[in-house]
């Protein structure tokens, strides 16, 4: 089950979501079959946990769920309106909509993760952006959800990222609700508190083994492993890291210089339009943590 659960859990409902799309049903039908998957992730997260305590919930599970209800129907308005923006946006044909939907999705998922890796690579690198995107560091335990949990204004800024250049070449409306629904499926995967076993696919997908580095919180070492979908940006980028001696846990999670920020919804909104509160200083580098990056 830990081995086959990444792969059957993203090839899975990403199949049957095209195979819906190619019935011609309406792509409505993508959101029961997103709530599926959640209900699934949930349950694996009970049965075979990666950290028990992680699967505990400590009183934030309302505000967890305001966050992904809250951009799901931000995506949702999103892909309602591609037929307004097609009218804004210059007539283009370079979108290859004849080729078959899966040839299609083919297409934007890696074009679509090019993108959303580079903003989110600058959201780590500008203070601007940071302030919006601290809203996702500052878990401190990981499970599916927190993958929905952002600033909407940050998730509207990867959107454009990711998602606008195709809709210049004229992305259909059907691949771009599949885009997104794969962009969830992934989210869960990555945040997932089961202990899935990847292996070798680690250097294909960026599934929880491989993001959860990114969520050290010990100054800049979480600034590896960017990556939505697949490794391969961050190789190329120089950020990939993997350490497979060490094992993520929840005094790793959070921001480090700021262990007091709010934990509630509406003042994860408006933290980032706040004053800058003071920095406490970095958090300090456990010696197990040390260690593993000396054999890096």
């Amino acid at each position: 089950m830990r081995i086959l659960y990444a792969p059957c859990f993203f090839f899975g409902f990403i199949a049957t979501a095209v195979w819906l799309i190619d019935l011609g049903a309406d792509i409505l039908w993508l959101l029961p079959l997103l709530g599926v998957a959640i209900l699934l992730s949930f349950t694996c997260e009970a049965l075979y946990p990666y950290k028990p305590a992680w699967s505990e919930a400590a009183g934030e599970g309302g505000r967890d769920g305001l966050h992904a209800l809250v951009n799901e129907i931000l995506n949702i308005a999103s892909i309602a309106a591609i037929p307004l923006f097609a009218g804004w946006l210059p007539a283009t044909s370079l979108w290859p909509s004849h080729w078959p939907v899966l040839g299609q999705l083919l297409l934007a998922l890696p074009l679509a993760d090019l993108g959303i890796t580079l903003v989110h690579y600058a959201s780590h690198r500008s203070a601007l952006l940071w302030r919006l995107h601290a809203v996702h560091h500052s878990v401190t335990r990981l499970y599916g959800f927190n993958g929905l949990m952002k600033h909407p204004l940050h998730q509207m800024a990867e959107g454009l990222g990711g998602v606008l250049p195709l809709l210049l070449l004229g992305l259909p409306q059907d691949v771009a609700a599949l885009l997104a629904f794969c962009i969830a499926v992934q989210l869960l995967l990555q945040h997932s508190n089961v202990d899935m076993r990847i292996g070798v696919l680690r250097h294909l997908f960026a599934w929880a083994p491989v993001h959860r580095l990114h969520h050290l919180k010990y100054g800049t070492l979480g600034d590896v492993n960017f990556a939505l979908f697949f490794p391969v940006w961050d190789r190329l980028l120089g950020t990939a890291l993997h350490l497979p001696g060490y094992g993520v846990g929840d005094e790793d999670m959070g921001i480090g210089d700021r262990p007091d920020y709010p934990q509630t919804y509406l003042a994860q909104l408006r933290e980032p339009f706040r004053p800058a509160a003071k920095a406490q200083p970095p958090a300090a580098v456990p010696d197990s943590l040390r260690q593993a990056l000396e054999h890096v």
